[in-house]
Formats: C-alpha cells, structure tokens, sequence
C-alpha cells in the first residue's frame, strides 16, 4: 500500500512539472501597435524654408561721390515719393603732390603761351581782313569806271571771303585757348570743403514707401553708386523659396502652399505659387553638399492683417501642395515594408498576423495611397518586427481608431 501511493504521488508530481514546463514555453501572442485603414483626404507636399521680401524693393544710391550727410531716417519711417532722403556734397579735388603741382604750373604756362600765340595770329587775321576789305572797295571802285578787268574784281572778293574765314578761325582758336588755360588753371585748385547748403546734391525717394534698411547713416565719405538706404513697401510682401531641383519641377503654378513655422505658435498662413524660375543656381548645405536650386515664388492669399508682424528677410517654412484628392484609401507608412519585391503589410485577422501584399501610390511620409491590396476597415500592424509572421498569434497593444 504504501509502495503504491509513492508510485503515485512521484507520477503526479511529473505530470503537474510537465504542464508547468508546457505553460511555459507555450508561444505567446507577440504584443503590437495597430491603426485602421481608413478612407479620407489626403496630400503631397514639398517642403523647404524661405524667406519673406518686400515685392519691389528700390535701392537710393549715391549719384556722384562726395561727403553723405547724416541720414534723418530711420528703419521703418514713411517717405514720400520725391522726398529728399539723403543730401550728398560732391568730392573736392584730391590734394596736388609737388610732381603733380610742378606739372599742373608748367600746364599753366603752357596754356599761357598758347593763348598769346593765338591772340598775335587773330590780330594778323584782323589786319588782313581790313587789308582785304580796302582792297575789295578800290577794286570795286575802279570797276565802276572799267579801269579793271572782272578777273581782278573776282580776285579781290575772293581775297576779302578768305580774310574773313581766317579772322573768324583765328577767334576761335583763342578761345579753345582761353579754355585750355582755365582748365589748366583748374586742375591747380587745392582741396577744400564747400561751406555753401546749395552746393549739396538732394537724392530724392523713387517711391512713396517704408525705410527697410539705412546702410550709411552717420556721415561719411562715399564712392559714386554706393548704396545709401533701401526702399520699399511691407504690405507687398512674397516668399521666396530654395527648393531643390528635384523637388522644384514637381510644383506648378496656382499651387496651394502652406506657410508655417513664422510666429512660434504654430499658426499657418495661406499662400499660392505665382512663379517658378526657370534659372537654378549652386548652393553649398551646411553640410559642404553641392545643391542645384531653384526660387519658388508665392503670395500670400489671407488678408495682410494675418502676416503683419512679418518684414522683409524674416524666416518662414513653406509647404506647397503637388498633389491631393478628397477621397483615397490610405495606410500608415509606419505599417509597410518590402516583401519579396513588393510592398505588404501584416494585417490581424482573428487575433493572428496576415501578410498582404499591397499596390502603393502616393507617399506623404505619413500615409500612402493604396491601390489594391487591403480594404477600407482592416486592422494593419504599426512598425512590424522579426517576430511576427504569417499566422503568428498577436495581442493588441491600443484601440485602433
């Protein structure tokens, strides 16, 4: 009896270790994250950062060079078109070297010496002009009477035309003399600062506007064409967007375009592709990386009262739309992977794992298009890991929405 209920319980014992030992090492269903398939609006977008500009931006630049005289204005203000914004007093002559001042006086003397030749050669014109004109009178005086044949007469016209020719070159080579010495006697002229107001030249604004940018306000001397101030009109504003090539064909004109990320608090503002340039150019990344782009141009399309706050040259980041319909079937982009060539996705089906292999189209980065595969309602597994397998038992970690 008692060998028997030994026997007995050593037998008991091995089948309770042996359902332990099967508990044990039975599969448990693999915990996963899901999200239904589900049918609704859907968009394409590219995206990059750009920055505002005011439209039509006018630069006010030195006419001449000279002294600039300290700029009333300050970024910001209003002017009036026709305005003065600056005043500029022209360049005074650079000092003269003794080289230079020894050529200038030897110029001078030259000039000189000129001018008194030309005046002795317009005096002897002068004298054979009268010469001529006396001469004429005799001549036509004897003709009268037919003292003289018609060729002397013709001779003696002739000789009075000239006479007058060559008096009248002789007055004007004096004065091309006469301004050769004042020229030479210009370049003479020492360096000083001109203390009449109306000497000043008056820079006008070219529109009726805001200051953005006073690029010399303190007085100083400046270079012909170097730039003063920049003009121009804030309510005028447009983006302008560095896309990637690659990314730039795919936009179109009238395009929607989604502004944010400009004020900090995540309110977005509506915009529309006006212009897409047809010259790229080079740029390097932050990262030393040769890109190829390409300015996209938008307008904004809210009332101005919605971007107030933005000048020129602030930074924004823009979304233009390159695709959307209102209703497509879509999966999360988190649920796909390849499999063999192909794209699928793990679908639970009575708590279990499926593989379905899917048509994609669009991608956002968020969701995708599918075109066959699953339909409208189905459960699809999020970030799908080694462990899971076509038929693998699957607990749900969340409710799928």
């Amino acid at each position: 009896m008692k060998v028997r209920f030994r026997s007995a319980f050593w037998i008991a014992t091995a089948i309770v270790v042996l359902l332990l030992l099967a508990l044990a090492f039975r599969p448990q269903p693999v915990l996963v994250e899901v999200a239904k398939v589900a049918r609704g609006a859907m968009q394409v977008m590219v995206r990059d950062e750009g920055r505002t500009r005011v439209r039509d931006e006018y630069v006010v630049s030195a006419p001449v060079g000279g002294r600039l005289l300290r700029i009333p204005f300050k970024p910001g203000a209003v002017v009036e078109a026709g305005e003065t914004v600056a005043r500029v007093l022209p360049s005074a002559p650079a000092f003269l070297d003794a080289r230079a001042q020894g050529e200038a006086q030897a110029a001078v003397r030259a000039a000189e010496a000129s001018l008194a030749a030309a005046r002795a050669e317009r005096e002897r014109a002068i004298e054979q002009l009268a010469f001529a004109r006396t001469e004429a009178e005799r001549v036509d005086s004897l003709r009268a009477r037919e003292l003289v044949s018609a060729e002397a007469y013709d001779r003696a016209q002739l000789e009075l035309r000239s006479a007058h020719s060559t008096e009248a070159a002789a007055a004007e080579a004096v004065r091309i003399r006469e301004a050769e010495l004042q020229a030479a006697s210009i370049r003479l002229t020492q360096p000083g600062i001109p203390t009449d107001s109306g000497a000043t030249i008056e820079i006008p604004a070219p529109i009726s506007g805001r200051v953005l940018r006073v690029t010399q306000e303190s007085e100083s001397v400046i270079a012909p064409g170097a730039e003063i101030m920049t003009l121009g009109n804030p309510e005028q504003l447009e983006v302008v967007v560095e896309m990637l090539s690659t990314d730039a064909v795919q936009v179109r004109p009238g395009a929607e375009v989604i502004i944010e990320n400009w004020d900090g608090s995540g309110t977005a503002l509506g915009g529309r592709v006006r212009l897409v340039e047809p010259y790229g150019f080079l740029k390097i990344s932050a990262l030393g990386v040769e890109e190829q782009r390409v300015n996209v141009i938008v307008d904004f399309t809210g009332p101005a009262s919605e971007w107030a706050m933005l000048g020129h040259g602030y930074r924004v980041e823009a979304a233009v739309v390159t695709w959307g319909e209102e209703n497509v079937l879509k999966v999360p982009v988190a649920a796909l992977f390849r499999h063999a060539g192909r794209w699928a996705v793990m679908r639970v089906d009575a708590g279990k794992a499926r593989l379905a292999q899917l048509d994609v189209g669009r991608n956002n980065g968020e969701v995708a298009q599918v075109l066959s595969g699953i339909d409208a309602g189905d459960t699809v597994i999020l970030y799908p890991g080694d462990r899971l397998g076509d038929g693998v038992a699957v607990k749900l970690r969340n409710k799928p929405d």
